[in-house]
């Protein structure tokens, strides 16, 4: 169990630094300490060369004294400057053990590398970090697990991320879910941080963790626990005492989880960022900042903290609150995908301003487009424009532009979106977070994968580029180019001189297509490029990566290319290169071929100059080709989307070696597979190597791999070469055949969604209710800061009596005489909400918040019901019944403080004359204190009588219910809320991965619905608003094998037919997965039930 139960945290002692064996920062200013070079000639003896199998197997040295530990630790940084590869074996640098003391701040200022003075294991230069003596590019993808509430899926992203080249991931965690009430602090279930820092080791995965408080990320309150919305009385995200005390029990929850997770005991944390998108002014902000600083450094956490300013405010870099490493977030797009063909400009300042604000910093971002969130409204896009907008050729020009400006931690918003389920949004966007990212939100590849696959690859095969220096570019006349057209920019390392010139349109929106020469400068001298093409072709909105003294696996170089590099290493004992281009254009490359080729591809020169032999790929080439076969070289060539089915695993080293699955640390060994939809992972055991990943159709697989390889096997299963295919190919290491998916689910069809079961779940309308039993909303004070605009002094905001989730419902009464007329009432439930109201069992209106792809936007109305004759009782006791949507509470803004305290309930209560009596409320039953489904958690229902009841739970008994139709609405094109259940069965063998969605009609009706699958909240479908009407469902969630509950909570808003329809849809069928995934849908039960 991961549930832990707090006192007052105000109480909290805490122990200073001395008593806890930890260092404090030297400074107060910045938290920042360094370290100076020694010569590298004291450690070439301990250097073991790059890919030496031997070297997983040498013990880690360890010397006599902590200050001999300190420098040899810096040493082994600085040792890429004698070698070819800025990175080396997994063993060939030095343990600094946590045994050992760290070095004290103050011993360390003044010299030329950075650190917080808490520990070694995570460094910094101006060019990038360094982590237990590597220095590593951190190329990250935001994911956040509580957007896929099923653990087991986690290894699935977590995969996707690394098969495209990634070694991080950045990740939110959501302090509502985690911290429901005072005191309770929840990390059990998918609130959990263990399985997925386990996830993280196995998969070879560096992990930033972002924990808030505030997170925004389009989530309610922007993740702060809502209890604290109405319950604090200071204002939030500042100094003020109360909201203090009440962040503790979270932050200090967030520190025991991670604390055995971090770098230095062996697991994937790299940094903890502090808030989120916040100011440093006023003051109050900056001492917040702090209070949070100084309770990780009075903690375990030894990593550095981090910061993400939401623009170019240079804010956290210097002053109270400055945090360890600045990042900035950039959104060049904008979040409108309306016009998804419509480009803003590529931002030219970016490395202007990072050298004018933090120069001796590595540039960081913590949160880079990765795509867009997409609005309520019926004119809202959805998201296939996003990702139309946010594409592959945006990833091309936009991340390579940010590769030009020197930036050496990026992370991107999102990788994996996912779905913002239950109450989880906030009223800005609806219940898919999709986001337009690479991978979906039902986890299918997208058309914006291989682009990024194709960086991935490249970055993790250029250890040259983690060190390099901002040169200048074509417009100041340190590059020159033959085109003005065309916009170049020189990233150089200054060990190696390997040089990136990253070329994009001078314009980087137009759809021109640009051809210039490049003047480079190499080892060979100074000369324009191409020399025996035409030229360098950008196809409209096209980036591209320039190499010059390149160099690739133990002995190669690439003297210049301007064709891309996939892949660059070394596969068993020989040097492997993999460029691509555009089928309609030329490119060229000049290499040092060794060795008696088997295989020359035609365009290879027999010229040679400077040791360089000129290469030349003409238009036309479709599919892979090989350019050099020897035994101690490959070199293959192959058009973009044929590279962007290629993968290259890496080779895990064994379970003995620290960190055996990550890049640079437990490896340098990988191989080439190219054909499949995914390649998971490869393994080697003696001379087998297997292969795991997904199939969708049947491809030609293709592998490279280490020449003692004889076997191959494929999921387990071994695969017969083709000898004659691979032949071709190359004459060493190679393996090639056809593989297809099993016809075990061919044709696969889902269920039909038949034998729906209907129950009214309004009986709050009806004359015989009771609600005595409900909440007297009596308050007549409120920490919320929008106070109510009429009524008699009291407060009927929802988060005052603990209902701060989805539906709530109000009922005031009073007595009317025949002078009653109307009722005003101003409700507020947040953009695109709607609240319906009755006087008795009488329908009023309802009242409709707008949105319309988040213009317009009314989230509170303010309207007279007049009471039609006959619906009241006369000298007697009458109701009205408010029936009100909660879309979630606002994030932070600029318009006003604490935008987190929504004031979601009834902001004005008036009869034409008279006075209302009691007032009462019921939301989600127990409210945030005592809901009883602890698994699914304080966000997964709100205050239906059905929610209250358990209706949407797997085993409540519907037997005694009517039979109905879904597409039948409600009986009598009545306005109200009926709940539709029915079952159905799964029969899917283990080794598929099906993505299913629950799709509904999809034109507009004057419906809301509420979409319940096993009990989980998995949908809000607003039918008269949209866009949404497709819900994609996991495994999990779905019982693969077993029966399946299916609730629908139907709201009829208008006293007019409603006909919804819902199917079960398939988006594909995968042979392969993760597997293992375990059910956790806890059944209908009577505790906590009325």
């Amino acid at each position: 169990m991961r549930l832990y139960t707090y006192g007052n945290a105000g109480n909290t002692t805490l122990l200073p630094d001395s008593e806890r064996g930890i260092n404090a920062l030297g400074s107060a200013k910045k938290g920042k300490a360094t370290l100076e070079a020694v010569d590298l000639k004291l450690l070439q003896s301990d250097m073991l060369p790059l890919n030496d199998p031997a070297s997983s197997r040498f013990p880690k040295r360890r010397g006599p004294s902590w200050a001999l530990f300190a420098i040899l630790s810096v040493l082994c940084v600085l040792v890429s400057s004698v070698r070819r590869s800025n990175f080396f074996s997994p063993a060939s640098h030095l343990d600094f053990s946590r045994a050992e003391p760290v070095v004290a701040a103050d011993t360390l200022q003044g010299m030329g590398f950075t650190g917080n003075g808490r520990t070694n294991d995570v460094l910094w230069d101006k060019y990038s970090l360094i982590i237990k003596g590597q220095r590593v590019f951190i190329h990250s993808g935001e994911f956040h697990t509580f957007r896929l509430p099923v653990p087991g899926l986690w290894l699935d992203i977590l995969q996707k991320v690394k098969a495209a080249g990634f070694n991080a991931i950045s990740v939110y965690s959501h302090m509502v879910l985690i911290n429901p009430s005072p005191g309770v602090v929840d990390f059990n279930d998918y609130r959990a941080l263990e399985p997925l820092y386990e996830a993280a080791k196995q998969t070879g995965i560096w992990i930033v963790l972002r924990p808030g408080p505030y997170i925004n990320a389009e989530t309610t309150a922007g993740g702060i626990a809502h209890w604290i919305t109405s319950e604090v009385a200071g204002e939030l995200r500042t100094n003020a005492t109360d909201w203090h005390a009440a962040w503790q029990d979270y932050v200090q929850g967030v520190i025991a989880e991670t604390a055995p997770y971090q770098l230095t005991e062996g697991g994937p944390v790299i940094a903890i960022q502090i808030d989120n998108e916040y100011s440093q002014e006023p003051d109050t902000h900056a001492e917040y900042f702090q209070q949070l600083e100084t309770v990780y450094l009075n903690s375990n956490i030894v990593v550095p903290l981090t910061a993400n300013d939401p623009g170019e405010n240079r804010a956290w870099i210097n002053g109270t609150g400055a945090v360890n490493i600045y990042g900035m977030d950039s959104y060049p797009q904008g979040f409108d995908c309306s016009n998804p063909d419509v480009w803003r400009p590529v931002t030219t300042n970016y490395y202007s301003y990072h050298e004018s604000v933090d120069p001796e910093q590595p540039w960081y971002f913590p949160e880079f487009q990765g795509g867009s969130f997409d609005a309520w409204g019926p004119t809202a896009p959805g998201y296939e424009q996003c990702r139309i907008l946010t594409g592959a050729d945006f990833e091309n020009v936009f991340n390579l532009n940010l590769l030009a400006s020197n930036a050496k931690l990026i992370n991107y918003y999102m990788i994996y979106g996912g779905t913002s389920w239950g109450a989880l949004p906030f009223p800005g966007v609806y219940t898919s977070y999709d986001y337009g990212s690479a991978i979906a939100e039902n986890r299918e590849l997208t058309v914006k994968y291989p682009e990024l696959k194709r960086q991935g690859l490249f970055l993790r095969s250029s250890p040259d580029f983690y060190k390099t220096d901002w040169v200048g570019n074509s417009t100041g006349g340190i590059v020159s180019v033959s085109n003005p057209a065309a916009f170049v920019t020189l990233l150089r390392n200054p060990d190696s001189a390997a040089s990136f010139y990253i070329a994009r349109q001078g314009n980087s929106t137009t759809k021109d297509v640009t051809t210039f020469k490049l003047n480079v400068t190499t080892s060979a001298g100074n000369f324009e490029i191409p020399r025996f093409t035409s030229g360098i072709t950008l196809a409209g909105r096209q980036s591209k990566i320039i190499v010059t003294d390149y160099s690739f696996g133990v002995s190669s170089k690439v003297l210049y290319s301007t064709a891309q590099v996939l892949f660059a290493g070394q596969i068993g004992g020989r040097d492997v290169l993999f460029l691509y281009g555009d089928p309609t254009s030329e490119s060229e490359a000049a290499l040092t071929l060794n060795g008696t080729p088997r295989i020359q591809w035609a365009g290879v020169s027999s010229v040679s100059s400077n040791g360089a032999t000129p290469v030349t790929f003409l238009p036309g080439i479709q599919g892979l080709v090989t350019i050099w076969d020897s035994s101690e070289q490959l070199v293959l060539y192959s058009d973009a989307d044929t590279a962007g089915t290629f993968w290259s695993p890496e080779i895990p080293a064994n379970d003995s070696v620290e960190f055996a699955n990550y890049w640079q640390f437990g490896t340098n060994s990988s191989i080439l597979v190219g054909g499949p939809y995914l390649v998971r992972n490869a393994t080697i055991t003696g001379s087998t190597l297997a292969i795991r990943g997904d199939l969708k159709d049947s491809v030609q697989l293709t592998v490279i791999a280490p020449d003692h390889v004889k076997t191959v096997t494929w999921n387990g299963i071994p695969i017969t070469d083709d000898v004659a295919a691979v032949s071709n190919l190359t004459t060493q290491g190679g393996f090639a055949a056809q593989v297809k998916p099993s016809s075990t689910l061919l044709g696969f069809a889902p269920p039909a969604l038949t034998n729906w079961r209907y129950a009214d779940s309004l009986p709050e309308i009806s004359s015989g209710f009771s609600d005595a039993n409900w909440t007297i909303a009596d308050h007549t004070t409120t920490n919320i800061p929008f106070k109510p605009y009429y009524g008699d002094g009291r407060v009927l905001y929802g988060c005052d009596y603990e209902y701060c989730e989805n539906i709530v419902l109000w009922r005031g009464h009073f007595n009317a005489t025949e002078n009653t007329q109307s009722v005003n009432l101003s409700i507020n439930g947040g953009e695109a909400f709607a609240a319906t109201v009755w006087v008795n069992d009488v329908f009023l209106n309802t009242s409709y918040g707008n949105s319309t792809n988040n213009k317009y936007i009314l989230e509170e109305t303010d309207d007279k019901f007049h009471f039609p004759p006959g619906s009241l009782l006369y000298e007697q006791e009458n109701v009205i019944t408010i029936l009100q949507d909660n879309m979630g509470l606002n994030e932070s803004g600029d318009d006003a403080v604490d935008e987190e305290r929504s004031p979601r309930g009834v902001r004005g209560f008036m009869l034409n004359t008279g006075e209302f009596g009691e007032w009462k409320v019921q939301g989600k039953i127990g409210g945030y204190t005592n809901y009883p489904d602890k698994v699914r958690g304080v966000l997964n229902e709100g205050g239906l009588y059905g929610e209250r009841m358990g209706w949407h739970l797997p085993g409540f008994d519907t037997s005694s219910w009517a039979l109905r139709d879904l597409s039948e609405g409600l009986p009598n094109a009545a306005v109200g809320v009926g709940f539709f259940v029915t079952t159905f069965n799964l029969s899917i063998p283990d080794g598929f991965d099906v993505p299913m969605s629950f799709t509904f009609d999809d034109f507009s009706q004057p419906y809301r619905s509420q979409l319940y699958v096993n009990g989980w909240m998995m949908g809000k479908r607003v039918s008269n608003l949209g866009p949404q009407y497709q819900f994609p469902v996991h495994q999990g969630i779905l019982d693969y094998n077993g029966i399946n509950t299916v609730a629908i909570a139907l709201w009829a808003m208008e006293p007019t037919a409603v006909t919804p329809t819902l199917q079960l849809t398939v988006e594909g069928v995968y042979e392969g997965g993760v597997g293992g995934i375990e059910t956790n849908n806890p059944p209908w039960s009577p505790e906590g039930r009325p």
